[in-house]
């Protein structure tokens, strides 16, 4: 870490030098930039560490992809093939846009990213923590704009930065339905965009140059064993979901459904809800499960450890249901205690600095000429009372 804070110095001041004479700034040549930033990024993604001890910025998985069934839509809800386009969205798409940018391959160092999120929350900010830190020690400058899940507000946003004209832009979308039209406006306008964290459509991902991210549908199916282990293979479950309409939704909705179709099929599927992320909301509806499926509910999969756990686990707790296995996608500070306690039987870790990180390793890639994965994937883990003691301290 000293070493690196000691390249950061030496480049700063190689990047830009003062005349006194007329106060004109001499700048590195592009050739220096890119060597020096090569040098930094290579010393950065070794010493870099998240809070929680793991490192900032991993190198991203590749993963091979199955054949496309020949038409998803005419699958099953419970058939993982109807989901293609959505779990391996990217990974085929070899061909780009002509508008695409080209790398200037003259180094991170100097650049400017405006990174466009999709809504306050205490992952979000984790998520900025990460990505300015990453940006720091790549020699970047890292604006974090957020539109608190309003998906006009975050078109506007994405207006405000074209207009501002920086080196490269950032989006987690709020809708995948929206989201071609929004990476198709960036590079339009001749921007280098790159997605981040929530899947698309295969459509948008030839409008930016690289998607990195959590896989979400392969980090939900493990969970699915985790549980499906825990209930015997048998049982009813009910799904608390993500914002409707997103990856997440999707991923940690369908995810386990299919597992368990496939794998467990006297796992039954009781309920889906869509309550959002508030506690209350979420207690209500375990309450309602609860009387109204009785000994029949014997598990809740959660698309949120934090308040939407608290509001289950309430919920379990003043009905005397203690039996009922819950799982949940996530690992803040909240889903680690009720891990620990032994309230939620397993979460799944996903870094949301690390998330942010490799977003900002991939673009410092780029920056530097470097062949970026079209899509790249962020390592994962399955935290049980086991061994959640290794994952402290949270990150949110």
């Amino acid at each position: 870490m000293k070493r690196l804070i000691g390249l950061l110095l030496v480049f700063t001041m190689a990047f830009a030098l003062v005349s006194w004479g007329g106060g004109t700034v001499i700048t590195a040549t592009e050739g220096d930039n890119l060597a020096e930033s090569i040098a930094l990024f290579e010393e950065a993604i070794e010493s870099m560490e998240t809070t929680d001890g793991q490192l900032l910025m991993p190198a991203p998985i590749e993963k091979e992809f199955p054949d496309r069934p020949e038409d998803p839509d005419a699958l099953p809800e419970d058939d993982a093939g109807r989901y293609y386009d959505m779990e391996y969205v990217g990974w085929d798409a070899t061909e780009k846009s002509p508008d695409i940018p080209e790398s200037p391959a003259d180094g991170s160092i100097g650049k400017r990213v405006i990174v466009i999120v999709h809504g306050d929350h205490a992952w979000t900010t984790a998520y900025e923590r990460g990505f300015k830190m990453a940006g720091e020690a790549l020699g970047m400058t890292i604006d974090v704009w957020s539109p608190n899940w309003d998906q006009a507000l975050q078109d506007q946003l994405i207006d405000r930065a074209i207009n501002e004209e920086p080196d490269a832009i950032a989006l987690i979308p709020l809708s995948a339905e929206n989201a071609t039209q929004q990476f198709r406006k960036i590079t339009m306008a001749g921007i280098p965009a790159f997605g981040t964290n929530t899947l698309t459509t295969s459509d948008a991902m030839q409008y930016m140059i690289a998607w990195t991210g959590p896989d979400d549908w392969a980090q939900m199916r493990q969970l699915s064993e985790k549980m499906a282990e825990a209930l015997g293979g048998e049982g009813g479950v009910a799904y608390i979901t993500h914002n409707v309409g997103t990856s997440p939704y999707y991923s940690r909705t369908f995810g386990p459904i299919t597992q368990f179709a496939e794998h467990y099929p006297d796992i039954k599927t009781l309920d889906i809800q869509s309550p959002g992320f508030e506690a209350a909301q979420c207690k209500q509806i375990v309450s309602d499960w609860i009387s109204r499926f009785g000994d029949d509910l014997t598990g809740i999969f959660l698309a949120d450890d934090a308040p939407q756990a608290t509001g289950t686990i309430d919920a379990i707790k003043e009905a005397g249901r203690e039996d009922i296995i819950v799982v949940a996608a996530g690992n803040s500070k909240t889903g680690q205690d009720l891990v620990k306690s032994g309230d939620i039987a397993v979460i799944n870790y996903q870094s949301a600095e690390a998330d942010a990180g490799l977003s900002a390793r991939t673009i410092a890639s780029w920056f530097n000429g470097e062949t970026v994965l079209n899509v790249g994937y962020l390592m994962t883990d399955m935290i049980t009372e086991e061994n959640v003691d290794s994952f402290y301290p949270t990150q949110w």
